[in-house]
């Protein structure tokens, strides 16, 4: 995790650290030279601060900036080190995909990848290798397989909003307004963040299902991949840049035993091996390597599912596990319809499964050895919802976020509470922040790069 990472491994952290992104992270834009003109210069001005402490001139660094650029040399001090630089090493040039020419490609690539994604913003704006690696994704692939992986919480209390929130920084981003027509605003929706992916899952009208995938890299929306079998209120789960949906229901309200793998690389949809059983309004995870679908309606009286399903990668088949799913509430036991409750909270944190009873308020964890379901503690005491609707519990890296809190006439705000579980230790919740809004939490996703 970055937030553990030595001081003396993050070179370039010294280097960009200082860049802001209070309302949005927009990386430059190929056709937009102001934005990337102003780019440029902040990152300027951040290599200039540290310049005037010294600190680059006594490690001897210098960067490679782009040749027709001339919004790189404002104060002339980073030309007159490139051509001391040209001096010292006999006029040879600089290998054109060095990024840090005096360390080489490869340890700069080395120090980028411990920096913040905050700072890739400002990073981009140094010259075009800078740009090619972080809006080419290189950069992320190059995080995850070193174990660097930052995780934000995306969500959205307004039709069509979108917000970011960097739970280490504590700081808000706003994506771009999603492209929809009106019937896939006013409709049910879905979501989960694969990759450097957001995906919107609903209807555009009334039957036909549609995907809006919102990328990192670019920080726009276009339309996605449908799947090979499009359906709703499946059960989902990423893992790095690939992502598995089961179950569901199709347009005709049938529910569905099918399951499908997708690649944000490739952004293909891989049908999978069918479950053992038809269900919809489950949830899923990734825990040991594996996916678990918990929970759900099924059967034919649509009644409650106690069992989940454990889908093997490897061996690309599915097993039955009985009573995964989190035992419902006294207060949702004397409810006999099922329909009316959200789908299981559930949430993996160290392959350890925990849920969230949104009725008794309360945290448990699955003892994997004993096979049942234990209460640890309480949740955040405004995590309010409407049986479960509009409570956000996700797990973000090391930690559990929830998100959540009442409403009142004219208005209200969201908390968003944070835990690190310990071994033994009952949940201490911290408040992050809070937000004012007039809606509860619509849809909710964590994205891990």
């Amino acid at each position: 995790m970055l937030e553990n990472r030595s001081p003396d491994s993050c070179l370039s952290s010294r280097l960009f650290s200082e860049s802001t992104w209070s309302k949005s992270f927009m990386f430059p834009q190929d056709d937009d030279d102001n934005k990337l003109s102003n780019g440029k210069k902040r990152a300027l001005e951040v290599v200039g601060e540290i310049r005037g402490t010294k600190s680059l001139k006594l490690m001897g660094f210098s960067i490679t900036y782009d040749s027709d650029s001339s919004d790189y040399s404002e104060d002339g001090s980073i030309q007159e080190q490139e051509q001391g630089d040209s001096n010292n090493n006999g006029g040879d040039s600089s290998d054109s995909h060095s990024l840090i020419n005096e360390i080489g490609r490869d340890n700069s690539i080395d120090c980028l990848i411990r920096c913040s994604r905050s700072d890739y913003g400002s990073i981009a704006s140094l010259s075009r290798n800078f740009r090619s690696l972080v809006k080419s994704g290189d950069i992320y692939k190059l995080r995850r397989q070193n174990g660097f992986v930052e995780h934000w919480v995306y969500f959205s209390c307004q039709l069509l909003e979108w917000v970011a929130f960097d739970p280490v920084e504590r700081r808000w981003m706003q994506l771009p307004t999603m492209p929809s027509s009106v019937t896939f605003m006013c409709a049910d929706k879905e979501s989960l963040a694969v990759g450097t992916d957001l995906l919107v899952l609903g209807k555009d009208d009334f039957s036909s299902h549609v995907i809006y995938r919102y990328s990192l890299l670019t920080n726009s929306w276009s339309s996605g991949m449908k799947m090979n079998s499009p359906r709703c209120l499946f059960g989902s789960a990423s893992l790095g840049e690939i992502a598995i949906f089961a179950g569901g229901c199709d347009s005709q309200g049938k529910i569905l035993d099918f399951a499908e793998m997708y690649n944000s690389e490739l952004q293909t949809w891989v049908t999978l091996p069918r479950m053992n059983n038809p269900r919809k309004m489950c949830s899923g995870v990734f825990m040991d390597g594996r996916f678990y679908v918990i929970g759900g309606i099924g059967g034919a009286d649509a009644k409650a599912l106690t069992c989940g399903e454990e889908y093997d990668l490897e061996a690309k088949k599915w097993t039955e596990v009985p009573d995964l799913s989190p035992p419902r509430s006294r207060a949702d036991q004397a409810d006999a319809r099922p329909a009316a409750e959200a789908p299981p909270l559930v949430a993996v944190v160290d392959n350890q499964l925990y849920a969230a009873d949104h009725a008794d308020m309360e945290v448990r964890k699955y003892d994997k050895e004993k096979k049942k379901w234990l209460t640890i503690g309480r949740l955040p005491e405004r995590a309010g919802s409407v049986n479960g609707w509009g409570l956000a519990f996700r797990a973000c890296g090391e930690r559990l976020i929830v998100i959540g809190g009442p409403k009142y006439s004219g208005g209200g705000f969201i908390e968003l509470n944070s835990w690190i579980p310990r071994d033994g230790d009952p949940p201490q919740w911290t408040l992050l922040d809070r937000k004012h809004s007039p809606n509860f939490v619509y849809n909710c996703a964590v994205m891990g790069c």
